[in-house]
């Protein structure tokens, strides 16, 4: 119910619900509508929920993570930065992105930019052709998605490599057409990948589910 009302901007009534529970929140609760802080930006909100997430979880990494992405979409990147340096300080391990498929029975893993896998180039050769098609299709990338302070151009070109996007150009060269693909990611699904799974969908007349730790 909290991540829902978070979805849905409805940030007051999700804070309200939590300290109004009959038991002590769990920490997974506070995360929930700090996510939901960074979605629609309440800065405010969200510093005040990620100080109280501190006391009860300092080995957490997911409020520094969250907080310091609600600074760097805010373009408070003094502030994102000071999150990070607070938190290598502190020796909290952030976990690292990874999205995974199933192929013939052998489940592959992708991190972003990987260049581990043994078809690494035409994985990539993939991406660059579902980059155009996707240009030609409509669809605009999300660079509000990426949380460091560069360029536009720059922005376009991190998007194309996230974990997610590497596993389904895998899949595409790597099952009959037509194969449904399903790719599951520890971490949530940034918004523009969540656009462009649409899109790639459509272009290549797939089922893709992309599943994160969120749903």
């Amino acid at each position: 119910m909290i991540d829902l009302l978070g979805r849905a901007g409805h940030l007051d009534e999700a804070e309200q619900l939590i300290s109004t529970m009959p038991f002590e929140p769990p920490p997974t609760a506070w995360i929930s509508l700090l996510g939901a802080c960074r979605i629609y930006g309440d800065v405010e909100q969200g510093v005040c929920i990620a100080e109280h997430i501190f006391e009860l979880d300092p080995t957490s990494a997911a409020p520094f993570v969250l907080l310091s992405n609600l600074y760097s979409a805010s373009g408070m990147w003094d502030d994102a930065s000071n999150v990070r340096k607070a938190m290598k300080s502190r020796n909290v391990q952030r976990k690292m992105g990874s999205s995974c498929i199933e192929v013939e029975k052998r489940v592959h893993e992708f991190t972003v930019r990987d260049l581990s896998h043994p078809q690494d180039k035409e994985i990539y050769a993939e991406l660059q052709r579902l980059d155009k098609q996707l240009k030609e299709a409509g669809y605009v990338a999300d660079t509000q998605a990426v949380l460091h302070n560069a360029n536009e151009m720059n922005k376009e070109h991190i998007l194309c490599y996230h974990s997610e996007k590497l596993a389904i150009a895998f899949g595409n060269i790597s099952t009959p057409p037509g194969t449904p693909l399903l790719i599951t990611k520890n971490l949530r699904v940034c918004s523009d990948c969540h656009a462009a799974t649409k899109f790639i969908s459509s272009i290549v007349k797939r089922k893709i589910i992309v599943r994160d730790a969120n749903r």
